[in-house]
């Protein structure tokens, strides 16, 4: 199945219809948005459908893929956000650590935080401002 180029030509396929759906019944189930009235001063950012076909080692299709994504390039810097802040972990990090915790017979856990973004309690508009809630409550609980 050829992946649509926008939300109109998946719209006529009922296979990419239930993608939709189901990822809209995610953002209900999880409350992840709840509508409000557009802050003064402030640009409002349009979304998007970006879809994508999940194949496996075949090439066959076994998953129609979608995601709702907000279109970043309409943001203006100084007026939508002043810094932007994305962290990420290089591979070769992440096999450093799992090599120390296996030498030294730690466990490791490894949790999905994207949920708990979405619903963080935060003091201001930036990602950052979660990562600091989320080193702070690790601290307290005894991790270092």
């Amino acid at each position: 199945m050829i992946e649509p180029k926008n939300v109109v030509d998946a719209l006529k396929e009922a296979d990419w219809i239930k993608a939709i759906q189901d990822e809209l019944n995610e953002f209900e189930c999880h409350r992840m948005w709840t509508l409000v009235f557009k802050p003064q001063g402030k640009t409002i950012i349009g979304t998007c459908w970006v879809f994508r076909n999940k194949i496996d080692d075949n090439g066959i299709v076994i998953r129609n893929k979608d995601r709702l994504v907000t279109q970043g390039f309409c943001q203006l810097e100084g007026l939508d956000y002043d810094e932007t802040f994305a962290p990420v972990a290089r591979l070769e990090a992440i096999c450093l650590l799992l090599a120390f915790a296996s030498f030294k017979n730690f466990k490791v856990y490894q949790m999905d935080i994207m949920i708990a973004f979405l619903h963080g309690h935060l003091q201001e508009e930036t990602p950052r401002a979660w990562y600091d809630t989320l080193a702070s409550y690790l601290f307290s609980s005894g991790y270092k």
